[in-house]
């Protein structure tokens, strides 16, 4: 029996068994286990703000419009 992982449900904002739930497009993951899953959004935001805050995806005249 293959390994269950989790995923974050942006619909409704809930974690989810792989095995069953929203679609794909839906959801954020997959996650080794529910803790994991659980923190989905905090590691958007943590990614979100270091891709803002690094030079090499950012020019800083793209933000001048």
């Amino acid at each position: 029996m293959a390994e269950i992982q989790y995923y974050y449900c942006l619909t409704h904002q809930v974690v989810e068994p792989s095995d069953q739930g929203c679609r794909a497009v839906d959801r954020l993951g997959p996650y080794p286990d529910r803790a994991a899953a659980e923190q989905a959004l905090d590691r958007v935001a943590d990614r979100n703000d270091e891709w803002e805050n690094d030079p090499n995806w950012n020019d800083p005249d793209d933000d001048e419009d």
